[in-house]
């Protein structure tokens, strides 16, 4: 069987917290002025009620509200398929199969949180949405999503990416949103950063902190992110309870799950059902893949920090290289974040997930050659853990052994052709930071509270 579908009927009643399952807590969010626990309080001026208090639930389940399943319902359930062209390119005895949610309208997972967010939103009377976007997957979600409740949504994009995928700027414009390179002139912080430095290329850091300011200083705006808080996980779990039916399905269970990480999102989206498992006692092994230019996970700091440059955010715990932390301009720009999700880095520092990273040209690789076996011409950021399948499977390989390997791919990369562009001409670089560049920024933990 390649492909396995589910009925809209199928579609996941509910959204599953990992919260309510982990042996021990994740640390709490603080203020950073009186470095106290978050209360409901400190972060309604930012978000609506009903996203604070998914984002400190411990409840297993959280119904999804009709409107929200309506508007899921537009691509959802998304395939579940069977890489057996990828599997006999590799003659591998592990079978492969990955989470397609490139077949969404923005062509990637992130209205599965942006549809919801918009909801709730709507509902407690917002106008406007601010948000940040790194390559643009998360910008036109939110535009899409904007477009379906009627909200008006500003987008601060992040300048290497806004020069080098103009369509998704256009694919945003198309669902009403306005853009702006950031850092840009709309922000005091954004001009401070443009005087300091005019040629600044940006970060999602100093985009965050642009799109807070903006929704911080107007009644009507709300913010929101498309990662690393825990009610995004939380609304990406339609992916990894989809799959857990077509896994059932196709008579199959994953030995190994994988998925790439820059915020977190889309590797909790399939994992996180699938940890449920793990804590309860099953064998699987979980790779999230990041890449070696933003090495969060793998050569990052356990630590309290900000989520912004600017320090407008409440302090968090996380793997992080420090907000001030620059990552170059590689073309997985939805990879080039500073810090990693709480509860992605607590499960890490729990044990319970591996992390890797590989450089960019090496997951260009691993792309053209999915691409060529598969048809489907991933996201740069997705590719990422094409490159983990396709090293799981070659383990495989080399030990005979007959694994089970399930990973997302979180988006398709039609919006991405410069990059593919610059791979097939061999101008793309591999970007490894100095151990001096990383401690450089993760110094700026220090004074913070400790973890």
């Amino acid at each position: 069987m390649k492909k396995i579908f589910l009925s809209e009927n199928d579609m996941p009643k509910s959204w599953y917290n990992i919260a309510a399952d982990l042996k021990t807590a994740a640390l709490p969010p603080l203020n950073p002025g009186t470095l106290q626990p978050l209360g409901p309080d400190d972060l309604a001026p930012l978000f609506p009620m009903a996203l604070i208090e998914q984002e400190v639930s411990m409840e297993r389940e959280i119904p999804i509200p009709d409107p929200v399943q309506e508007g899921l319902k537009m691509w959802r359930p998304s395939p579940l398929i069977r890489a057996t062209g990828l599997e006999a390119a590799l003659k591998t005895p592990a079978k492969i199969y990955f989470k397609y949610e490139g077949v969404s309208p923005a062509g990637s997972h992130k209205p599965n949180t942006a549809i919801p967010q918009a909801y709730y939103n709507k509902l407690e009377g917002v106008k406007r949405l601010s948000t940040e976007t790194g390559a643009g997957q998360w910008g036109s979600s939110l535009a899409l999503a904007g477009q379906m409740f009627g909200l008006e949504v500003k987008v601060y994009m992040v300048k290497v990416s806004f020069t080098q995928k103009p369509y998704r700027r256009s694919m945003m414009q198309s669902w009403g949103a306005e853009i702006v390179p950031s850092p840009s002139s709309d922000t005091s912080f954004g001009r401070a950063i443009l005087e300091k430095d005019p040629d600044n290329t940006g970060s999602l850091g100093i985009a965050i902190s642009e799109a807070v300011e903006d929704a911080a200083q107007r009644d009507d705006t709300k913010y929101a992110l498309g990662s690393v808080l825990n009610h995004v996980l939380l609304h990406q779990t339609v992916i990894g309870l989809e799959a857990k039916k077509q896994m059932e399905i196709a008579g199959d269970t994953p030995d190994i799950v994988i998925g790439c990480v820059g915020g977190g999102s889309n590797f909790a989206g399939l994992a996180f059902p699938y940890l449920r498992d793990k804590i309860n006692g099953a064998d699987i092994d979980f790779r999230a893949i990041e890449p070696t230019a933003c090495p969060t996970l793998t050569r990052g700091k356990f630590a309290y920090d900000f989520g912004d440059m600017a320090q407008m955010t409440p302090l968090v715990s996380m793997y992080t290289l420090g907000h001030s932390f620059m990552p170059p301009g590689i073309h997985a720009g939805g990879l080039r974040y500073h810090g990693m999700a709480p509860m992605l880095s607590h499960v890490v520092r729990e044990g319970l997930v591996d992390a890797y990273s590989y450089h960019q040209v090496e997951v260009f690789d691993a792309a053209a050659l999915f691409a060529r076996t598969e048809g489907i011409i991933p996201a740069p950021e997705s590719a990422h853990a094409i490159k983990g399948a396709i090293d799981a499977a070659v383990e495989a390989r080399e030990a005979g052994q007959e694994k089970t390997i399930l990973f997302n791919l979180s988006g398709h990369g039609h919006f991405d052709m410069s990059a593919y562009d610059a791979y097939f001409a061999g101008k793309l670089s591999d970007y490894r930071p100095s151990d001096e560049d990383l401690a450089e920024g993760i110094a700026v933990t220090e004074g913070l509270p400790p973890v």
